[in-house]
């Protein structure tokens, strides 16, 4: 397993793979259309180019990726980071998102961050529990704030202090 520094040209195709089985079958996610790799590849560039962004490699393929990016655009949240991870299936209940998470933490917190934000769709426990095990505490709820698949849904904030 390597965890190394997102390469969009190499990387989006992958990326896009695994976060638009998310869009299309979950609630994870609240984009309602698939991304094509080009779309990808250009949200990509934007975050990595001024944020951590990482990808887990198993012989060669791309099983999960993580980054953090503005949480609000005012200069007075500079200081703070909204986090966001996704694995593939074959990754999961093995140790990578935590992996993948903690370097993240690290980085950020070298970088000077004060706080992170999981914003979570509030069905979706599995990622509640996840990020209560990484040291991340609820702090909001927010009722009937998206829509997806004909019903509306909760969403759930995590903070983590650097």
């Amino acid at each position: 397993m390597l965890i190394r520094s997102v390469n969009p040209e190499f990387d989006a195709e992958t990326i896009t793979a695994i976060y638009n089985s998310y869009v299309k079958d979950t609630t994870i996610s609240f984009d309602i259309d698939i991304l094509d790799a080009s779309t990808m590849q250009k949200r990509i560039i934007k975050i990595a180019d001024a944020y951590p962004y990482y990808v887990c490699e198993e012989d060669g393929e791309v099983v999960g990726f993580c980054y953090a990016h503005p949480w609000k655009e005012r200069a007075a949240y500079d200081k703070t980071l909204e986090t966001t991870i996704y694995l593939s299936p074959k990754a999961k209940y093995r140790g990578i998102g935590k992996r993948l998470m903690e370097r993240l933490i690290d980085e950020c917190r070298r970088r000077g961050y004060v706080t992170l934000i999981a914003c979570i769709t509030a069905e979706n426990v599995e990622s509640c529990e996840f990020h209560e095990k990484l040291g991340f505490e609820k702090v909001s709820h927010f009722r009937k704030v998206g829509y997806k698949f004909g019903r509306f849904l909760d969403v759930v904030d995590y903070q983590l202090m650097l």
